[in-house]
């Protein structure tokens, strides 16, 4: 038989067992949670004057500023290819240190603690 349709005949037959055995095995236990429109937690229809918490929000915040900065070392294994290599871990190491002094001043000044 042709390579190509062996593998076709395959992937068909695992995919309709696989969405017949989801049909089957999961237990639907609806709650109130589960069926409102957003599962975070909030009640939709309630106030949208709801405090907000600070401290969440700067986490948060804390989280995609050094998401975005480690982001910056993505292209850190190409720059090896660079005639001057020094620069290139010089300003990685620049990167990082940055990035270790700013989680040094968020960790003294408390930033990063959940309970007060």
């Amino acid at each position: 038989m042709n390579p190509i349709i062996s593998v076709a005949m395959i992937t068909t037959i695992l995919s309709c067992v696989l969405i017949t055995v989801s049909f089957w095995l999961p237990q639907v236990n609806p709650n109130s949670e589960k069926l409102s429109p957003y599962e975070c937690g909030f009640d939709p229809m309630g106030s949208a004057r709801l405090p907000f918490s600070m401290r969440f929000f700067l986490v948060a915040i804390l989280f995609l500023l050094f998401d975005l900065e480690i982001a910056l070392l993505l292209p850190l294994p190409w720059g090896t290819q660079l005639p001057s290599t020094i620069q290139m871990f010089f300003w990685a190491a620049l990167i990082l240190t940055l990035l270790t002094l700013g989680l040094v001043y968020e960790w003294v000044q408390g930033g990063l603690e959940w309970a007060e």
